[in-house]
């Protein structure tokens, strides 16, 4: 088969991994972990104590191979992942264009609405769920029409620190037991735990967005495999950072919920109810503080997938009329650049803000949360197995294919997501 990759030339100089470098990661994994998220951990924690943590910590691991490969794609290949897709089959297109177009309705619903919550509970004489959930999305949306990815990395990364500040000072707050909670990092399955250790496993942290980590690194300027050693410190600190939030919830359910049988409302209305119990237990401040991080958590999450999801969907679009590919390295920065700036792109935006919020007007959203539940899990399977497919091909130079390692983990957390899809089907309301 020939090779798919272009002409030979010199590789490029590999750059030190830096501090400095550091941005995409913070921003895929902001993005990706969100409220359900976080209540999902919470309650696994109120079940199961201490006992799931090393799940949490697998799931991290599962989400470094996933980001890394995604990375590693577009810097290895100088394409796109829908480039890549595309040169799968057809097949892949359709999957695609039928999914974003879905996913994107019942996401931008899902998205406000759990940005709107928090601040239903901070200003309780204020506007509705409603209205605040518009509100939410009109400023999301004005956000990313209107900057670029610089500006938007610099506003996730602050975002990003309060959600750690807060999450961490509940989890000391609560005064977890250190013995306990080491023990928990032995891997065991308690009665009933399975589907709660499939779900930390393969659920935080991994939506559509973990696609668009490839164009963030390009946005960044990371254009050529000289980035490889910076997109792995990046994705590294990324997960590491995710992987503190999911224990420090994990925690804060094991004691304050666990330990006192106290039980929360599933869906983001869990967090909301972890405030009022945070604010019997420990005052209004430190109640208060909590429905900051959660807003933070519920916006990173909106605006990443306005901005990320929407580059994915510019792809496509220009990928289907035959546009110009990713090329070389500095035609994969202009192209970062101009996606930002296209019809395709901001079409997208309006698509994820303005049909959604009819939804916000159903009296019961839980049909809503359980569609986006399904979706998501449709996903992550195919992202997981086309790129062990593209990584192993020579589609990729050779160099640059996957090791053992990486095809372990991908071929893993695919067959897993597809546990996990099965799963959300059969616990679907039939």
């Amino acid at each position: 088969m020939a090779d798919r990759t272009g002409p030979a030339s010199a590789p490029p100089e590999m750059r030190k991994a830096k501090w400095r470098y550091i941005g995409p990661g913070i921003v895929v994994a902001a993005t990706g972990v969100g409220a359900g998220d976080l209540v999902a951990t919470l309650l696994a924690g109120s079940k199961f104590g201490y006992t799931l943590l090393w799940a949490a910590v697998i799931g991290c691991v599962v989400k470094v191979a996933l980001a890394e490969a995604v990375g590693r794609w577009h810097l290895a290949t100088g394409r796109t992942l829908f480039e890549g897709w595309r040169t799968l089959g057809v097949w892949t297109s359709v999957y695609f264009a039928i999914y974003v177009v879905v996913w994107g309705f019942v996401y931008g619903a899902t998205a406000m609405s759990s940005s709107a919550l928090p601040l239903v509970a901070l200003f309780p004489d204020g506007p509705d769920l409603k209205v605040w959930g518009i509100l939410t999305g009109l400023v999301g949306l004005a956000f990313v029409w209107f900057n670029r990815y610089a500006v938007f990395e610099k506003v996730m990364t602050v975002l990003v620190g309060v959600m750690f500040v807060v999450v961490v000072y509940v989890a000391v707050r609560v005064t977890p037991n250190a013995g306990d909670a080491f023990a928990g990092l032995w891997p065991t399955l308690p009665d009933g735990s399975l589907l709660y250790t499939l779900g930390l496993i393969g659920g935080v942290g991994g939506t559509i967005t973990m696609a668009a980590y490839g164009y963030w690194v390009n946005a960044k300027g990371w254009t050529d495999i000289g980035w490889l050693k910076v997109m792995r410190l990046d994705n590294r600190v990324a997960y590491i950072t995710t992987g503190i939030f999911v224990v420090a919830m994990l925690l804060v359910g094991a004691e304050l919920l666990h330990s006192t049988n106290l039980s929360l409302e599933s869906g983001d209305k869990g967090l909301v109810d972890l405030g009022d119990i945070l604010q019997e237990r420990y005052g209004p401040a430190t109640a208060n503080l909590f429905l900051v991080g959660f807003f933070a958590t519920s916006f990173t999450s909106l605006i990443g997938v306005w901005h990320g999801v929407s580059l994915l969907f510019a792809d496509f679009v220009e990928n289907v009329r035959g546009g110009r590919g990713a090329g070389d390295g500095s035609a994969r920065e202009v192209a970062a650049g101009s996606r930002e700036r296209s019809l395709p792109f901001r079409a997208y935006l309006l698509w994820l803000t303005f049909p959604p919020m009819a939804l916000l007007w159903l009296d019961e959203p839980f049909a809503i949360v359980i569609t986006y539940g399904v979706l998501g899990a449709f996903f992550m399977p195919f992202l997981a197995l086309t790129l062990v497919w593209l990584l192993n091909t020579d589609r990729t130079p050779r160099q640059w294919r996957n090791g053992a390692l990486s095809n372990s983990l991908l071929t893993v957390s695919g067959l897993l997501f597809i546990v996990l899809c099965v799963q959300q089907i059969r616990d679907l309301p039939w």
